[in-house]
């Protein structure tokens, strides 16, 4: 290693100092450190991978709810648009007949309302 050059003076000594030794485990330790790191950050990776696999597996199902509800959208916004502010959607189970005060035959009477 560079750090453990020869002094003049030191008579030859190639043993560490204890701040040598210190910086050596402190290395180690560092590089143990970055080594676990790089493995955390590729896991990660690698989830963020199948979450956009599986995210982009619904793609398909966003395309098709989408161009539904541009669908039913449309009526509302036509309606709007034409200058008919009194556009009523039917309530689920109304029907015309019920809206003109006539009796459908499973509601018990078929005559007509008064």
């Amino acid at each position: 290693m560079a750090w453990l050059q020869q002094t003049p003076g030191s008579g030859g000594r190639a043993s560490p100092t204890v701040f040598e030794q210190q910086r050596e485990e402190l290395v180690r330790e560092i590089a143990v450190g970055m080594e676990q790191v790089l493995q955390n950050i590729n896991r990660l990776n690698r989830n963020l991978e199948s979450v956009i696999a599986v995210g982009n597996e619904f793609g398909s199902v966003e395309a098709l709810w989408s161009q539904f509800e541009n669908f039913m959208g449309r009526p509302e916004e036509q309606g709007e648009e034409a200058g008919n502010g009194n556009v009523k959607r039917k309530v689920s189970g109304e029907s015309d007949a019920s809206k003109s005060g006539i009796k459908r035959e499973d509601e018990g009477d078929s005559t007509a309302m008064p």
